[in-house]
This record gives structure tokens, C-alpha cells and sequence, in this order.
């Protein structure tokens, strides 16, 4: 039987898909954590600063962000995908965060379709993050494409998504992942703006890190085990028994968000890195920035909260930054990597 390549349709059907499965199933990892839970910050019950002499700010990637967060890549695409982005970008220009958009490729396949990311109109100021599937090199990308989305978008940097597992299940996925490295190393000489290497919810290790780091990557989102599962999404939507079971024995495949951190940063202490996978509070980040991230990313608690109301998106981020400034507060630290301080961050026994 002949397997024909998915079209533009397909592509946006599956987009639909994905934020109908993430909204509505429980898709989340159920075995594998993040390992955060694993640390408690040491309590310090005479900070000698006030609260507001806490400062969030924080510089990443010639931009400074009013606070270390991103609005993790979700969507785009659809019709409701194009709301929920217009949303997103309204809140982070009024926050001053960073985020990034869905996989683009759905807007190189039918052009009309790039509008559904286009939100430069509403955050002008923002670091804002065009995305590719870094697979999409073996199957006739190129320095031009990623050109393409990079200038539609008025973006300030490319993701590069790195996500074989979800390939491996989903139906017709690509998974052709030979001789990337090379390709990625010509599109970092070549692409203007800087490359960040990001997974999907599996995790980068150090060693991988290293890799990456040699082809020239700018930074990387490890996107750790914890969270969502897209193994577990593709489960949902797969249209033959093997797909739909392979999802579910490798729904809580991966490396836990806290271990990816750890052991990219012991090998690379300046890169620019970005913490998500599981993220759920303000806590959370906390303590992502104590093991050395940089800003942290969270995906599943802003799309629930930008597919309700702008209010709900709103009210999200500013419990956020609350239990993160309480966090700086009750640890007696003014800025968050002042959380990096020894002892500050310590090993549950």
C-alpha cells in the first residue's frame, strides 16, 4: 500500500486536533515527574529586604524580559489557534515576557495560514519565537524556509523542534532524523537571527547539549519529562492499533525537566537555557532558576488559561510572578539568580 505525504489539510486538521486532545483528554505524564519535587528551598525567616526592592527582570538573548517567563510554543494554524495567539501576545507585551508560537510549518504548506501566528501587531516589544520541526531539514527544508517564518513573524529568534518520539507515533509522522546535525550546523552560520534547540516534552541531555551546542546553537529549552505527553496525544489521534498503543508505552517515556537542567548546564554554565516540561507555579520556576535556567517556559497552564478569557490569562500571570517574588522574598534573595546561591535550593533527604 502506498503512504501518501501529508498535505497542508492534513497538517491543519492535526493542529486542530492537538489543541482539542490537550484541552479536553488527560494527556499528561503520569508515572514520570518533573523531579522538582524532589528540592525544597531552605527558608529564611529574617530576609532583611522588602518586597519590593525585588527585582524580576531578567535579560535573555538581547532582550530583557520584566520577569523569567516564556509563553511555551502551542499552536497556531486554525481559527481558534489564531485567537488564542492573539491573546497570548497581548499578555505578554502588557507583562513583558517572552513567548513563542506553534510549529509553522502548517504556514509554509498553505501561506494563507500565517496570519494565524502573526501577533507582532499586538507586541511589538516582546522576544518573540518563530518555530520549525528541525526534522522538516531532511524533507526539503531549508535556509529559505526558516527565513520565511522567521521574517512573516517579525520574530527575534528560530526554535528548532526536536521530536522524534512524537514522530515515531504519530501517524504518518517523519522520522527521518539522519544527518540533522549538519543541517542545523549550516542553518545557525546562515539564518540572521539566533537558533534555540528546543524537545517537545522528552528532555535534552548533556551530552545532547553538547552536540547541539557544537553546531551552534544559541540556547536551548531542555522541555523536559513531566507535563504534557505528546506521545500520549498522538495516542489519541492515531489511526491504527500499533500508533495508538505504541503512545501509551511510551507515554511517560523521557529525562525529568530537573535532571535536563542539571546536566545541561554542568556542561555548558554560560549558554542561554530555558527551563519547561511540567511546569505548573510560580514555585516552580523558582526553583528551575535555582538549577541554573535561565527563564522558564510554561505551555499547558497558558493555553488552559488563553482558551477560557483574557481575565483567566491575566490572573494566571500574576499568581505566577506572586508566588515567584514570594519565593525571592521568603528565601531573603532580590533578583532570581539570586537563587543560584549555595545552600539557597537544597536536595529533599
Amino acid at each position: 500500500m502506498t503512504v501518501l505525504p501529508p498535505t497542508a489539510a492534513d497538517t491543519q486538521a492535526r493542529k486542530a486536533d492537538h489543541l482539542r486532545i490537550c484541552l479536553d483528554d488527560d494527556v499528561q505524564f503520569r508515572r514520570t515527574t518533573t523531579g522538582l519535587d524532589r528540592y525544597r528551598f531552605t527558608h529564611c525567616c529574617l530576609p532583611e529586604l522588602g518586597q519590593e526592592d525585588i527585582d524580576l527582570g531578567t535579560p535573555f538573548l538581547g532582550k530583557t524580559l520584566a520577569a523569567p517567563l516564556l509563553i511555551s510554543s502551542m499552536t497556531g494554524g486554525t481559527e481558534q489557534a489564531w485567537q488564542i495567539n492573539r491573546r497570548l501576545a497581548t499578555a505578554a507585551q502588557h507583562y513583558g515576557l517572552a513567548m513563542g508560537v506553534g510549529s509553522q510549518r502548517v504556514a509554509v504548506e498553505n501561506p494563507d495560514l500565517m496570519a494565524t501566528f502573526a501577533v507582532r501587531s499586538v507586541a511589538p516589544n516582546i522576544l518573540l519565537c518563530a518555530n520549525l520541526g528541525a526534522v522538516q531539514l531532511n524533507y526539503g527544508y531549508g535556509l529559505d524556509q526558516c527565513r520565511r517564518v522567521v521574517e512573516r513573524l517579525e520574530a527575534d529568534v528560530l526554535i528548532l523542534h526536536l521530536n522524534p518520539l512524537q514522530e515515531a507515533v504519530q501517524t504518518r509522522g517523519d522520522t527521518n532524523f539522519k544527518g540533522l546535525l549538519g543541517k542545523i550546523t549550516h542553518l545557525c552560520e546562515q539564518l540572521p537571527v539566533p537558533v534555540i534547540a528546543k524537545e517537545v516534552g522528552n528532555g535534552i541531555s548533556g551530552a545532547m547539549a553538547r552536540r547541539l551546542i557544537e553546531a551552534g546553537i544559541a540556547a536551548v529549552d531542555v522541555a523536559g519529562a513531566g507535563g504534557t505527553s505528546w506521545a500520549k496525544v498522538e495516542s489519541e489521534r492515531a489511526e491504527d492499533p500499533i500508533q495508538r498503543r505504541l503512545g501509551r508505552t511510551f507515554g511517560d517515556w523521557g529525562l525529568p525537566t530537573a535532571e535536563c537542567i542539571t546536566q545541561v548546564r554542568a556542561i555548558a554554565p554560560e549558554l542561554p537555557l530555558i527551563a519547561s516540561g511540567g511546569l505548573r507555579t510560580g514555585l516552580d520556576v523558582a526553583k528551575t532558576i535555582a538549577l541554573g535556567a535561565d527563564i522558564a517556559g510554561l505551555a499547558f497552564p497558558f493555553l488552559k488559561a488563553a482558551s477560557d478569557s483574557d481575565a483567566a490569562l491575566h490572573s494566571l500571570i500574576d499568581v505566577l510572578i506572586a508566588e515567584l517574588t514570594t519565593v525571592l522574598f521568603c528565601t531573603g534573595k532580590a533578583t532570581p539568580t539570586a537563587l543560584r546561591d549555595d545552600h539557597t535550593l537544597q536536595p529533599i533527604p
